[in-house]
């Protein structure tokens, strides 16, 4: 069996996992706080891969990567990047793609906190930035797990969005995911019986140690 997909799907989840954390973290603190209309309208948008069928994100991604849109043109001649059928483009998609399942657990994380943990740090002199790493966070932390939990799962298990925008390389785009649909099309259950067996193994052990993480933090330390 070629392992090259499994590997390329564990490098996509890894890669874009630790881009949306990045960027997750303040957009859900900031998303945490008073709504106004321009924060309803980007936690819609944020949302619809939700409820979106994936054919349809991947569809209008590709139209917007294309090299004959304006986005493709400008990234083409500023930094010489293609998008379409490349691994560049695989991140990006599932970095729109899996946003709302990094987001969505941290906002509502942020918005259980008490007011009293910030209003105290800020009297003892800490910065909202050092409020924000120091006393928030780890407030949180069982919420940001579970949160890269789920990217990293929705990520490693991606179908109708990576075929959108990257096709069927070998070695380039061809994640696991693709390799079974591939596999299938192919009657060859075996190969597709392999790529699957593995994939729900590292899936279910990850959200297994997540969930003994989450037990064994929750507990107080008299228990």
């Amino acid at each position: 069996m070629d392992l090259a997909p499994l590997w390329l799907s564990l490098k996509l989840s890894f890669i874009a996992t630790f881009i949306l954390l990045v960027i997750g973290l303040p957009l859900a603190y900031w998303l945490s706080k008073k709504n106004s209309i321009p924060k309803l309208i980007l936690e819609a948008i944020i949302t619809m891969p939700l409820v979106l069928p994936p054919s349809v994100l991947g569809f209008y991604l590709l139209l917007a990567f294309s090299p004959n849109s304006m986005l493709g043109k400008q990234l083409q001649t500023l930094f010489n990047v293609q998008l379409v059928f490349s691994f560049e483009g695989l991140i990006v998609a599932s970095i729109i793609y899996s946003l709302p399942f990094m987001v969505s657990p941290i906002k509502s994380a942020f918005i259980h906190l008490p007011n009293s943990l910030s209003e105290a740090s800020y009297t003892m002199g800490k910065s909202r930035v050092a409020t924000f790493f120091h006393v928030l966070m780890p407030n949180i932390k069982s919420s940001i797990l579970t949160a890269i939990v789920l990217t990293f799962a929705h990520t490693l298990g991606e179908f109708g969005v990576v075929l959108m925008i990257g096709g069927n390389i070998p070695g380039v785009t061809k994640v696991a995911s693709i390799s079974i649909y591939d596999s299938v099309e192919r009657m060859d259950y075996a190969s597709a019986n392999y790529y699957s067996l593995i994939l729900f193994s590292i899936t279910f052990i990850i959200v297994i140690t997540v969930f003994i993480l989450n037990r064994h933090s929750a507990k107080s330390p008299l228990e």
